[in-house]
């Protein structure tokens, strides 16, 4: 009998719409795709310790020329920490990851939305007026967040957009495109590599390619981003939120307030 690992396929209870919202999805992509017009994979890659840490994978070394790393890795909350924000634009097999230095909140999360918006969709979807994005069901991202949905129309407001959002069933974060065609790869790239100071990780992240011609942009975000932020009611109501007729907590649009501003 062979020793054998874990393999993570538990995933807790099914939604019994679990496949439709999948089918819903796909077909909300396809349709914009056809259209032209932008779709992102958006999510929060685990945070990261900062220092001469354990780094899981392997690397090509010399006999006897392992790197020595700390060993212990508690997480004293001295330690400084990276949180890495994808956003992967599935037309163009590009992805743009904003690594924050503070906290991963929904003000964060739309920020580096923004920044991907600012430093290249603008200019490869100039004509848009609409943009779709796939995210998880929880997290900075999440759909019960008000913070991220407030955010969300802020990001509406400035660009003139109407942003289309379908979140992934709880449990299914595995399949979202950013997942497998992002961070997965940023992973392999960084294998056995201690993430020794932020410069390393932007770093390793932008060299990140695969044999289907990714291409990753990389960027440092040092401002702040509080927790603890609540949204009243007054706030909430505030927004221009429309949920769609298929699970209208999972799939909504959110449309500027004032359509004549200009993109940015």
């Amino acid at each position: 009998m062979p020793t054998q690992g874990n393999r993570k396929t538990e995933e807790g209870e099914d939604h019994p719409d679990r496949n439709a919202q999948f089918e819903y999805i796909n077909e909300r992509v396809c349709k914009a795709l056809r259209a032209g017009k932008p779709v992102i994979s958006v999510d929060t890659k685990k945070k990261e310790l900062i220092g001469n840490f354990d780094n899981n994978g392997r690397q090509w070394r010399n006999s006897k020329s392992f790197r020595r790393v700390n060993g212990h890795d508690f997480p004293d909350p001295d330690i400084p920490r990276a949180y890495p924000y994808g956003v992967y634009d599935l037309k163009r097999n590009t992805g743009f990851v904003n690594v924050g230095t503070d906290h991963d909140t929904g003000t964060f999360a739309v920020a580096s939305i923004r920044g991907w918006w600012r430093h290249e969709g603008k200019r490869l979807y100039p004509k848009t007026d609409k943009l779709l994005v796939t995210a998880d069901g929880g997290g900075s991202n999440g759909y019960r967040l008000r913070l991220w949905k407030i955010e969300l129309q802020k990001f509406a407001d400035e660009t003139g957009l109407s942003i289309a959002v379908c979140h992934f069933p709880p449990g299914t974060s595995k399949w979202n495109k950013v997942e497998h065609r992002l961070f997965s790869f940023i992973s392999s790239n960084w294998r056995g590599e201690p993430l020794q100071d932020y410069e390393t990780i932007v770093q390793l992240i932008a060299n990140t390619t695969t044999a289907k011609g990714l291409v990753v942009t990389c960027r440092l975000d040092h401002r702040k981003y509080p927790t603890g932020r609540k949204v009243t009611d007054q706030e909430f109501a505030a927004v221009n939120l429309k949920p769609h007729t298929f699970h209208g907590e999972w799939n909504y649009m959110i449309r500027p307030r004032c359509a004549t501003l200009p993109k940015m």
